[in-house]
Parts: C-alpha cells; structure tokens; sequence
C-alpha cells in the first residue's frame, strides 16, 4: 500500500486544467479501521491477540474491532494505536477510518497524547500523564 502525501494529491488537484479530469483520475478509497489496523498488524509484523491484550481490551471486543464487526469508541482506538506503537500520522488515520475526530493539538488532553505517542510511551505512560495532569485517562 503506497499512499501519497496529503500535499502531493492537493498539488495535482491545483495543477488539474480541470476539476472533472482531476476526479477521473484518482481513486478516493474509504479504508474501514479493520483493513487498517490489518494492514498495521502486516506491516508491524504484530499480533492481533498480543494487540488486544495490550489495548486492555475484552478479547471478543477486540476481536470484533479486528474483524469490524464492531465501532469502538475513540479511546479504544487510542488503545489498539499505543499497543501496536503507532505513529501520529498512522494514529489519525486509524482515528478517521473510525470516523471519529483526529487528535487535535489545540486540545489539552489531545496534546498530551500527542506528546505520549510522540515520545513513543507505552498505554500505562499515557494514562498515569493524563491523571497526573488532571484529564481523563484513556482507559
């Protein structure tokens, strides 16, 4: 899976002689938080069952997640996002293919996630930062 950068697509879109031929084009894929958390399992040569247990999740819960069977909440994907290590970047797109809001740095608890997953800390780290800063933990 080769994705192109945000800024590569608007460029062509900007350069496009035409908003018809830029639609034609260049396919708009709507990835399911199943495929991606999939394709991260692949690609992190993770374990689903180490994943879910990781997250703190109810092993069917997980599983359901896994096979989307099931909609979890933002924070169960923040969850699944610190116990498969995730990037910012892969973090948010995990979050949008939930169709929930990205993490937002202009928010208090979003910018210690931020921070956290930037740092690369581990589900616990996060939790004992957002209470020790007075927000509500992940889990």
């Amino acid at each position: 899976m080769t994705e192109r950068l945000t800024e590569q697509v608007l460029q062509e879109l900007v350069e496009a002689p035409t908003l018809d031929s830029f639609i034609e084009g260049h396919d708009f894929p709507a990835e399911t938080l199943s495929e991606f958390l999939c394709h991260m399992l692949e690609k992190k040569n993770l374990k689903r069952s180490r994943v879910v247990r990781m997250a703190d999740l109810n092993e069917t819960f997980g599983y359901q997640i896994f096979t989307g069977a099931r909609n979890p909440s933002r924070d169960k994907v923040l969850q699944i996002a610190f116990a498969m290590a995730l990037t910012l970047r892969e973090t948010n797109r995990a979050l949008r293919a939930a169709g929930v809001s990205s993490l937002n740095p202009k928010c208090r608890r979003d910018a210690i996630i931020i921070f956290c997953i930037d740092q690369g800390c581990s589900l616990q780290k996060v939790n004992e930062e957002l209470y020790r800063l007075g927000e509500e933990t992940v889990c």
